[in-house]
């Protein structure tokens, strides 16, 4: 591949060594990405993703959620090892984990908590990025029910209408009934993994929990506990160690499906067929509850 020596030369200047590249082999990445596990003849290893070159931004919004997940202690990130474009591509070098699916649920939880721990005064984040490959907006606002309402909810449904999907009038009415699932609750802004479904953590041979591919933001940290039990993947130690470190509010049970409604959306856009209709269904059931 013509991009070798670029990449290699962006690992040799990142790491102080030379990296020569001795084999490449795909790994199970997402549907949005190029992934390669890759070694150098020292030996070395590394994962690598490959986008097209218009899409470096996702990449750097990437380099930019792991550092601030990273930066609060509280759980293991993949360390960036180096990122830039290619005359054919735009590359994100990481350091090769050998994760596993198991491991100490209950350190998850907690480390989770921990994260969840750090807040900012504002909703939102530095700059916008993306859920799965949907711009995911994220310009800073005070209120979180105007922050899920124009940034979250409200900007998958002008995309439902731009896709045809038919969403639009029922989606008006859940947007104008938000503030009954908020009467007695305010959430502070937490730091949040964004896109925690069950394929974006995994464990080290020695138990350690890791997470990656964030789309980090600064919002209800029910988001994210919400998104675990969406498509599920997560245990009980888990959960357990979450609530034990930092309970949830009781209103939690009823604003799950709010914010896994998000997600489903998402997926309607991107995907169409049955998860229109789930979506549809979901904002029935959330209309009946505040009624």
């Amino acid at each position: 591949m013509s991009d070798w020596p670029v990449i290699a030369a962006s690992i040799a200047s990142a790491t102080g060594r030379p990296f020569e590249f001795a084999s490449h082999v795909p790994t199970s990445g997402g549907y949005i990405n190029q992934t390669l596990r890759i070694a150098g003849k020292d030996g070395r290893e590394f994962f690598l993703k490959l986008k097209e070159v218009r899409k470096y931004p996702l990449l750097q919004s990437e380099v930019t959620g792991l550092a601030a997940i990273a930066k609060t202690s509280s759980l293991r990130v993949p360390a960036v090892v180096a990122h830039g474009t290619t005359g054919h591509h735009s590359f994100l070098v990481l350091e090769y984990l050998d994760l596993q699916s198991h491991g100490h649920a209950g350190k998850l939880g907690e480390g989770l908590a921990s994260m969840h721990r750090f807040t900012s005064d504002r909703f939102g984040f530095e700059h916008d990025n993306h859920i799965g490959a949907t711009l995911q907006p994220n310009a800073w606002l005070d209120d979180w029910i105007a922050f899920l309402r124009e940034r979250r909810l409200g900007f998958q449904l002008r995309l439902a209408r731009q896709n045809n999907l038919g969403l639009q009038d029922i989606g008006e009415k859940l947007l104008e009934a938000l503030p009954h699932f908020f009467a007695s609750y305010a959430p502070s802004p937490s730091l949040l993994h964004g896109d925690l479904w069950g394929g974006n953590h995994a464990y080290l041979p020695d138990g350690t929990p890791v997470i990656f591919d964030p789309a980090v933001y600064f919002g209800d940290r029910e988001c994210d506990i919400a998104m675990t039990e969406l498509f599920g993947g997560y245990s009980q130690d888990f959960y357990a160690a979450y609530r034990e470190s930092f309970p949830l509010d009781a209103g939690y049970a009823v604003r799950r499906d709010l914010y896994n409604l998000y997600h489903i959306l998402n997926h309607a856009n991107m995907f169409g067929g049955s998860y229109v209709k789930q979506s549809e269904q979901m904002m029935k059931r959330l209309l009946t509850s505040v009624n």
